[in-house]
């Protein structure tokens, strides 16, 4: 998987045919979706055909959602998962405390992603990111957590968003993904909101439909302006290793070569 996955694209374990698509649709990782998108009577079917489905590696990474830990189809979708070839991680939905983490890390060997989508989830965010090493990344489910915390306008997200990209970092995970833009149509509407993402901390989202896919690579991949900038920067920084200002006036020091390293690095996707 490149060291900066974008683009997150999920679809239902229930559809197989849409799976296919999804795998040839361009996005960084496809996750397997067996928890919100399949209704309660198809959990089965969803499994074994995912199982299926990852019996095999695959051309693109591809992650697994399963169903809620405290619920009645998660230790079937783990042991059903946990060795599959095709299984580059296991997304574990609905996680509140750093026990839930460390429970499923000793029942596989798999990378963890863990979703916070309750209050109680964000007041252990920095808990749960540094819960355990196969933890790999967390990042927030923003519709249950909405209805935990009955938010409605945006803003109302604007500090569990913040507290979500703090924890990550702090507990040396690199910067969460986005949650989804539920209007597919609302492309405008994405890119906005990508935008205003990538201002405060996180690195590419999850997307439900193969057209929001481009629209988060645009808002998250570095403008010609910045490449420009960081370029400027790592030159100065050959020429004289110590703090020093640009012409311009920007100021540059030992962080801000590293972030304009960053910003070449995540340009060329390696």
């Amino acid at each position: 998987m490149t060291p900066f996955p974008l683009t997150w694209l999920y679809a239902p374990g229930d559809r197989p045919h849409v799976v296919t698509k999804a795998l040839a649709w361009g996005a960084d990782v496809v996750v397997i979706d067996l928890e919100d998108a399949v209704a309660p009577d198809r959990k089965e079917y969803a499994r074994a055909a995912t199982a299926e489905r990852l019996a095999e590696p695959q051309r693109v990474p591809v992650h697994v959602r399963i169903n809620a830990l405290d619920g009645p189809w998660a230790a079937a979708d783990l042991t059903a998962l946990a060795t599959l070839p095709g299984v580059t991680g296991l997304r574990l939905p609905k996680v509140d405390s750093a026990g839930q983490v460390r429970q499923v890390a000793v029942a596989t060997a798999r990378p963890l992603y863990a979703l916070l989508e309750s209050a109680l989830a964000i007041e252990h965010a920095y808990a749960i990111a540094a819960a355990h090493p196969s933890l790999r990344g967390i990042s927030l489910g923003e519709s249950d957590l909405r209805a935990d915390l009955g938010v409605r306008a945006d803003a109302g997200l604007d500090w569990p968003r913040s507290r979500v990209v703090v924890a990550a970092r702090a507990a040396g995970l690199p910067p969460p993904p986005q949650s989804v833009h539920p209007d597919i149509r609302d492309l405008d509407g994405l890119a906005a909101s990508c935008a205003r993402g990538r201002a405060l901390g996180f690195l590419g989202r999850a997307a439900i439909h193969p057209r929001q896919l481009p629209v988060i690579e645009r808002a998250y991949l570095p403008t010609p302006a910045e490449l420009e900038h960081a370029e400027t920067i790592i030159k100065a920084a050959a020429s004289d290793q110590g703090a020093q200002a640009l012409p311009d006036g920007r100021f540059v020091d030992a962080a801000v070569v590293a972030a304009a390293r960053r910003t070449l690095s995540l340009a060329r996707r390696e």
